[in-house]
């Protein structure tokens, strides 16, 4: 054989290896919804060869990097990771099993940023870091101000940097009871793409357009195979009747959401959908059994687990 020949197949070997290598890594911190304050949302997200992280949500914080710490996961003690490893906190919206452990652990963080739209910050500087309920360590508000956290307000319209770190993101917002909002967020690194989505209910029972004009806007990375994973919520079997969701979605709701993107898309096999904020009133294997045997579309269900590594 020649050497151009087994040049052209080296190089082609390592140009599939290339591509599919993970891109993004993610540290569930906490996956829950409910009353396990122990394991409630926040998923630490960061990419392959850097120890940069940004935190979608930060309901559990603490506890969920110290388990993560132990699981080897991180370098580092829980403090240090706190502390050096997470350069900001995207929040979805401002309910406490989203945002309990960033207030919490706010007197030993450092700097950074929260990003988030205008409605969640505005809910953070006035009901949290407001002095009456906890010391305002935000850049706006009410005074004094200890301007550790600077708010970075996110917009709908645009993509903007993730400060240190690789990143960038753009907001869309959704719908959680309405007229109450939550945010999903799109983070990019080169060409690649992660979708996570805060607490959201189906646009059929909100009576929204709310996740059809995500989906419109990300059906064409799915279609390019740029879109690596989508992290959704199902809070309930579907036992829950519509009038009793209160903003969240049961498989039966996921799925009829999911054929919406793959119309959209030209399909989603194979695609990886991270499934969160499951309640632990809910019957967890009765949801994974309701997901599976409605998974027609052959999506890849993963089910989050704190302390396990995600890669995509």
């Amino acid at each position: 054989m020649h050497r151009r020949s087994i040049f052209c197949i080296l190089f082609s070997v390592c140009c599939s290896l290339c591509q599919s290598a993970p891109v993004f890594k993610v540290i569930p911190l906490g996956v829950e919804g409910g009353n396990d304050e122990s394991n409630l949302s926040a998923f630490a997200l960061g990419v392959h060869g850097t120890d940069a992280y940004v935190c979608l949500d930060a309901g559990t914080l603490f506890y969920g990097i110290n388990k993560a710490t132990k699981a080897k996961l991180f370098k580092g003690t829980a403090f240090e990771v706190l502390r050096n490893n997470l350069k900001g906190y995207l929040i979805s919206h401002p309910h406490l099993d989203h945002v309990a452990g960033l207030i919490l652990n706010s007197p030993d963080d450092s700097s950074k940023r929260i990003y988030g739209l205008p409605f969640c910050l505005k809910v953070l500087q006035e009901e949290y870091f407001n002095w009456r309920s906890w010391p305002n360590f935000g850049d706006a508000g009410e005074k004094p101000l200890l301007n550790k956290y600077q708010y970075t307000t996110l917009s709908t319209d645009e993509e903007i940097p993730l400060a240190q770190t690789s990143m960038f993101v753009k907001a869309f917002a959704l719908s959680h009871s309405h007229p109450y909002q939550s945010t999903a967020f799109l983070i990019r690194h080169g060409e690649n793409y992660l979708l996570y989505l805060g607490d959201t209910g189906a646009d059929s029972v909100e009576k929204s357009d709310k996740l059809y004009k995500l989906w419109q806007a990300v059906s064409p990375l799915v279609a390019a195979g740029k879109l690596k994973a989508i992290f959704i919520e199902v809070s309930f079997s579907n036992a829950q009747p519509d009038q009793l969701l209160f903003g969240h979605l049961t498989p039966r709701l996921l799925m009829e959401e999911m054929r919406i993107l793959s119309h959209l898309a030209g399909g989603l096999e194979g695609l990886p959908v991270v499934i969160t904020h499951v309640k632990p009133i809910a019957n967890r294997q009765e949801i994974r059994r309701e997901l599976r045997e409605a998974n027609d579309l052959q999506l890849k269900l993963i089910f989050a687990k704190q302390a396990k590594l995600l890669e995509f």
